[in-house]
């Protein structure tokens, strides 16, 4: 097998294009730069993948739109050759005198960041046991949340994006093709996922591997497994695998992905370790219902609650909301679960190039030997 592949990734045009927008934004507010907390956002400004410590890291951008990172000493060369960048400020260490922030806040002076400025957070959150000072108190600066307007800009995925989307799709199905194959009574959830998981990165790898990136602090490459929804646990929407040994009549939820270049796609399916019963594919029957109902929804011009209204009217029809737990679904990209969610409580337009998880499920305990989940997720894109 082989594929021609010879780009698959963000271009360096396209993440300073990404850059032009936010400083855009900054003119707009009068703010006079940016300083961004967030990996992920970093990552899609810079083009940076890197580990999130207790070690305080971020990206700054001037209101002349001159870009920065800020890095711990034991980032920089990973900084300088990676991060599409024009400058790397640098600590010695944390925790360390002084402070990082206090190093941060000298630096912020020296690119012509002060008065009102922007920001995902007002200092570095407290993550993996870090401590320090607001940014606004440690500086004076009056700081903006521009999360908002981050999370907006990322809802909206841009042609590249949708081919890293897409082949991302593409890795996940074959892992779960194994992961399908290879599942059988008697075995357990660790090894078939292990095993599903390897076979379809090393054939990702054969196929794309010179090109290949996985750009993610959790897998290297593509992965499939069931987080130990087996059996009674398939009703436990978000359950952790325990190494369960697969049995007659249990029924099965599966999840998959691959990242590629940071990008994420999610694939559910449930599947009967046997023949299923005609209650589960009675359940099984209304959860393909749902899912029609959901993607004929997702239109442009429509608001996310439109969507998942639909749905839940054929689950009042049906009388079915007693084995409702979640909204229909969630945008997805650099991360598993983005905003907009396809939700009655969010109103936020439908628009072409947003791409979202579509996994209405139905939930029903004690049938049999097993319970009932009956998800099936699916990338939607919207489309013109």
């Amino acid at each position: 097998m082989s594929w021609q592949v010879t780009h698959l990734q963000i271009s360096e045009a396209e993440h300073r294009a990404r850059c032009v927008a936010l400083q855009g934004h900054l003119t707009a507010q009068r703010l006079r730069g940016v300083v961004l907390f967030d990996a992920d956002y970093i990552k899609y400004f810079t083009g940076f993948a890197f580990i999130p410590t207790e070690r305080p890291m971020a990206f700054l951008m001037n209101a002349a739109g001159e870009r920065a990172l800020f890095v711990p000493r034991l980032e920089v060369e990973h900084a300088e050759s990676l991060a599409l960048i024009d400058r790397v400020f640098h600590y010695l260490e944390y925790p360390h005198d002084p402070h990082p922030m206090q190093i941060l806040a000298e630096h912020l002076a020296e690119f012509g960041i002060t008065g009102r400025v922007g920001a995902d957070s007002d200092g570095y959150p407290w993550i993996l046991g870090y401590r320090g000072p607001e940014l606004s108190t440690l500086t004076g600066l009056t700081v903006e949340h521009v999360r908002a307007f981050v999370e907006d800009q990322m809802m909206i995925k841009s042609p590249a994006e949708l081919a890293l989307l897409a082949e991302s799709v593409r890795w996940a199905n074959l892992a779960h093709t194994l992961l399908q194959r290879y599942t059988a009574v008697g075995l357990t959830e660790t090894e078939v996922s292990e095993r599903a998981s390897q076979a379809a990165t090393r054939a990702m790898l054969d196929a794309i591997g010179p090109v290949y990136r996985a750009q993610s602090n959790t897998y290297s490459g593509a992965i499939a497994g069931y987080r130990g929804q087996i059996g009674r646990n398939s009703t436990i929407p978000h359950a952790l695998a325990n190494n369960l040994t697969f049995q007659p009549g249990d029924v099965l939820v599966t999840g998959a992905s691959a990242p590629v270049w940071g990008y994420v796609c999610e694939l559910e399916r449930t599947m009967v370790m046997g023949q299923p019963s005609a209650e589960v594919e009675r359940f099984f029957g209304h959860m393909l219902a749902l899912q029609e109902i959901a993607f004929e929804a997702l239109q442009p011009g429509a608001v996310c609650a439109d969507v998942d209204r639909a749905v839940r009217a054929y689950y009042e029809q049906h009388d079915l909301m007693p084995y409702w737990k979640h909204h229909v679904g969630h945008a997805i990209g650099l991360r598993y679960h983005e905003g907009p969610f396809l939700d009655i409580g969010d109103t936020t337009e439908l628009r072409p190039g947003m791409v979202f998880t579509v996994e209405p499920g139905l939930y029903v305990p004690g049938v049999g030997a097993s319970a009932i989940r009956i998800p099936c997720s699916s990338l939607r894109t919207v489309a013109c």
